[in-house]
């Protein structure tokens, strides 16, 4: 079983801005996150749109989220 659970992307992006992510740029839903130390990467999703456990995980190894920041 997965360590991580569906949620919402406003509640993902929130996440990273905690755990140290800033918002460089936006362009629509696009936006573009930077934290020193890591590679950019880019947030597409719409507020609302749900993420699942399997593209959360991908997500996790590119910005270094954990279960618990959720």
């Amino acid at each position: 079983m997965s360590r991580w659970r569906s949620v919402k992307a406003r509640r993902l992006l929130a996440a990273l801005l905690r755990i140290g992510w800033e918002v460089a740029w936006q362009s629509g839903s696009h936006r573009r996150l930077r934290r020193p130390g890591w590679p950019n990467y880019t947030f597409a999703f719409h507020d609302n749109d749900e993420v699942g456990p399997g593209l959360l995980a991908q997500i996790a190894k590119k910005t270094g989220i954990e279960p618990e920041d959720l």
